[in-house]
């Protein structure tokens, strides 16, 4: 086994497609990245990268499935030295009341021993946008848009927070656009009041491109 002492970033993605378009993204913003389909072999040798994305086929399966494919990827990042991990979901959040996301989430949070965690399924440079919780598809909300009949995960319901909360073991908080707007210790502090109430997890708006660099 072979780890990367600059291994700063992990991504697990939920599809091939969006996991490429992700690779891309990082490599387009200077980082050295490789992406994989599935979990490799103990003995795939790491060259010295800055990301790896993991591309699995888990937006769709049963949540208890997703969550076994999803739980060895976590392990692998982690025992090649990544700093940090993230879940890469669909900009649309496509999926049910019964999940993929948040039991993935739960797990993950879970196995990190993490307290709270930021959800944001933001692509500004595809009008994928989210305020005060809602997501919007262009100038529509999800629900009024067309991506709201998908036909495996149709998306009724264009808030964010609820949601994920019917999918979460845990209640589910909101980090508003002033916060973000404000700077990285307001979104710390808005983090820290979320957990102390007994939030696990908060979506967070985001409009522009120059808000995902805060919330980095």
């Amino acid at each position: 086994m072979s780890t990367s002492a600059n291994l700063r970033l992990g991504c697990i993605g939920d599809d091939y497609t969006g996991s490429s378009d992700l690779a891309n993204a990082l490599t387009r913003a200077g980082l050295r990245t490789i992406q994989t389909i599935g979990v490799p072999d103990d003995s795939l040798q790491l060259p010295d990268v800055d990301a790896v994305v993991i591309a699995l086929k888990s937006r769709s399966v049963p949540a208890d499935e997703a969550m076994r494919m999803t739980l060895p990827a976590r392990a692998w990042l982690r025992a090649r030295g990544a700093r940090h991990l993230m879940f890469k979901i669909c900009s649309t959040f496509d999926s049910t009341d019964r999940g993929n996301i948040g039991p993935v989430l739960d797990a993950l949070r879970l196995a990190e021993g993490a307290s709270m965690v930021l959800v944001n399924s933001a692509f500004p440079e595809t009008r994928r946008t989210i305020y005060r919780g809602n997501l919007f598809v262009g100038n529509d909300p999800l629900n009024e848009s067309p991506l709201k009949d998908h036909p495996l995960n149709p998306m009724r319901d264009a808030n964010l927070v609820r949601v994920l909360g019917r999918q979460s073991r845990t209640p589910v908080g909101l980090v508003p656009l002033e916060d973000v707007e404000a700077g990285v210790e307001a979104i710390r502090s808005r983090m820290e009041n979320l957990t102390t109430s007994g939030c696990g997890a908060a979506i967070v708006d985001c409009v522009f491109d120059r808000e995902l660099l805060q919330i980095g």
